[in-house]
């Protein structure tokens, strides 16, 4: 769980110049990334992305 936490804190820690439109965005583009090689770390790094999705609307 920490490193799901870590994992949010470094996206919003990012640079302006390369950041994605969302951190939303963010985090699904990781879980793409990752999806190979931790299945369920992509697992709770899309859940991240719908838990920050419902905190904005």
């Amino acid at each position: 769980m920490f490193s799901l936490i870590a994992q949010v804190a470094r996206f919003f820690r990012s640079s302006a110049t390369s950041a994605p439109a969302s951190h939303a965005a963010a985090l699904m583009e990781s879980a793409d990334v990752r999806a190979g090689r931790g299945a369920h770390h992509a697992q709770e790094l899309r859940a991240a992305a719908s838990a920050w999705l419902s905190v904005i609307r």
